[in-house]
């Protein structure tokens, strides 16, 4: 997923001076991409992927409903938000609009602070359920990760090398690492030791461990 550092609207109405009101209304928060009719708002939503569509129903050509149903078909697509604002004000009308697979309806003539408060209600969540995706992408891969560790793996019986699945030898750190994402920090067991610094030095490094573990906190 490409980072931007503001979310993008797309905001599709034949009429330029509502078009013009939504972009002063909102632009200080977002990044708005307009249109003024159907067909060209699908090629701008297929290009930007944003994170929230605010359209209109009556438009010549291609109307509302019939864009948010090439967007809802669309697999890249589906999941974006949309929020129907329109002249139309009939309760089938509205029923109509959510039955389509909208988020929201909002009426013309619309009043800006309504907007405001819908559509970062809508941006607020879209944000959220991204973030909810990715760590569940994270974190299946980090199972898949853990899942091909508990597969028996071949060790070199001398060196301690693990052959990877490409034929390829590695230090067992760097395997690890690479599968898991866990870094390492190297030390000294007390029987390594002993057996290349001799038992003094072993038994200093042991009577300083255990001073500096049995002290008592401030």
């Amino acid at each position: 997923m490409m980072w931007r550092s503001r979310q993008v609207l797309v905001a599709v109405d034949d009429n330029p001076n509502n078009l013009q009101l939504l972009v002063e209304g909102l632009g200080d928060r977002y990044e708005i991409v307009c249109s003024l009719n159907g067909e060209e708002a699908l090629q701008l939503i297929e290009a930007y992927q944003p994170d929230l569509i605010l359209l209109d129903i009556q438009m010549p050509g291609m109307s509302g409903y019939d864009v948010c149903q090439r967007v809802r078909e669309h697999e890249s697509l589906k999941d974006i938000p949309i929020i129907f604002l329109t002249a139309m004000t009939q309760p089938e009308d509205e029923l109509k609009g959510l039955e389509q697979g909208a988020v929201d309806y909002i009426t013309k003539p619309f009043d800006m602070r309504i907007v405001r408060l819908r559509v970062t209600t809508q941006m607020t969540l879209r944000k959220q359920t991204r973030m909810l995706q990715e760590k569940t992408a994270k974190l299946e891969e980090a199972l898949e990760n853990i899942r091909m560790m508990q597969e028996i793996l071949p060790i070199c019986m001398y060196c301690k090398k693990i052959r990877d699945d490409k034929g390829y030898w590695e230090q067992l750190e760097q395997y690890i690492s690479v599968h898991t994402g866990s870094n390492f920090s190297h030390g000294v067991c007390p029987e390594c030791m002993r057996e290349h610094f001799g038992d003094e030095l072993a038994d200093k490094v042991a009577e300083t461990v255990h001073h500096h573990r049995s002290k008592p906190e401030v």
